[in-house]
């Protein structure tokens, strides 16, 4: 009896083996499937591979970031090419690029630049850097103006320690950030103004500037906020931030935008980031870095004469300047510059509609606004 209680049990623990063994081997293949299943779930970008060229800036501001997310997303693929605003805009208009960065707009008459679309994509502050260890912390507009010209040469003319100013620029010709500036205060982009010390890029500027108490040259807000190596000053006494940008006290704030053509070989796909742009976690990339996203300030354009008459008045003190006829070429409508692009690239997606409801809504109140009340 013992016997066969023995011989019972060992038939029961091989059948118990043989069920584990069995169970084992079936669910490896579950756990390689489910592996599998959340791989399928990661997005793998499709389509073509758009080449981004353009100012340092604006990589810098948002389009690492954005195009890291939109490859990450399965939306597409990007190349970044950082360089300057100029290259992209060529490279664009000569179909070796598909996507421009530029800190500045269209500069009226360039025949390289005619057909290319601009899409504004956030305001930014135009900023005056300088290393913490100089004490100065504030420009004039007429400083600014003559510091350019090259009729103010030392510190101690602005209120500083005795020392010559050493004023970096960037190389390239017709820089976006030094364009726009140089058209807030010459009404000229391409004014020749004297700065003896240029660098290849806004990077290399800012290194420059770090280690040079006597140093002074232009950033971007976005760029140098958080850059405890640089100081940033203010201008007539009000300091660049997101608060003074967005309502406009900080009188250099500036446009950085998108450029593309209608007639890229890559059209589709420029159209699918355009509007990849407009939404809530592209726009959230830009508050990160400081920017106010460009829907977001319908005012800043609209206020443009207002802006430009104040900044001549101190320039100029005494001398009238016809605002409405200046140079500086900002869009005439937030909203309506958005519309307008994205009407002119995707004119049936829901994402165009959009914009051109949230323009005819803000046009609508700005007109209500602009009415007098009757009395």
């Amino acid at each position: 009896m013992k016997t066969v209680l023995r011989a019972c049990a060992l038939l029961l623990l091989l059948c118990l083996c043989a069920s584990a063994i069995a169970e084992g081997t079936a669910t490896k293949p579950a756990a390689a499937g489910a592996k599998k299943s959340t791989k399928a779930k990661t997005a793998v970008p499709t389509g073509p591979v758009l080449i981004w060229r353009g100012d340092h800036n604006v990589a810098r501001a948002f389009m690492k970031e954005w195009a890291a997310d939109y490859e990450k997303s399965g939306q597409g693929r990007f190349t970044l090419q950082a360089f300057s605003t100029i290259s992209g805009l060529d490279a664009v208009n000569a179909g070796t690029a598909d996507i421009a960065g530029s800190s500045r707009p269209p500069m009226p008459g360039r025949a390289e630049e005619q057909g290319t679309n601009f899409l504004p994509i956030a305001w930014d502050g135009l900023v005056m850097i300088t290393s913490p260890k100089n004490p100065v912390s504030n420009l004039t507009l007429k400083q600014l103006h003559d510091i350019y010209l090259g009729e103010v040469t030392n510190w101690s003319e602005v209120g500083g320690a005795p020392g010559e100013i050493d004023l970096y620029g960037v190389a390239g010709p017709l820089d976006g950030s030094e364009y726009s500036l140089r058209d807030l205060l010459f009404h000229r982009g391409d004014m020749v103004v004297s700065v003896p010390r240029v660098y290849l890029n806004v990077d290399k500027l800012e290194e420059g500037i770090a280690i040079d108490p006597h140093g002074l040259g232009l950033s971007t807000y976005s760029s140098a906020h958080a850059n405890p190596a640089l100081k940033m000053l203010t201008i007539e006494d009000i300091a660049p931030s997101s608060a003074t940008i967005a309502d406009g006290s900080y009188p250099l704030y500036s446009t950085l935008f998108l450029a593309v053509r209608e007639d890229s070989k890559n059209h589709e796909a420029i159209v699918k980031f355009a509007l990849y742009t407009q939404t809530a976690p592209a726009q959230a990339v830009l508050r990160r870095h400081g920017l106010l996203p460009f829907s977001e300030g319908p005012n800043l354009a609209t206020r443009q004469p207002e802006r430009v008459a104040w900044i001549d008045a101190r320039v100029r003190p005494g001398v009238v300047m016809a605002a409405a006829t200046a140079s500086t070429s900002t869009p005439v409508s937030a909203p309506n510059a958005t519309a307008d692009f994205l009407t002119r690239m995707a004119p049936n997606s829901p994402e165009t509609q959009e914009a051109k409801d949230r323009a005819a809504r803000l046009n609508a109140e700005k007109k209500q606004a602009d009415t007098p009340a009757d009395h």
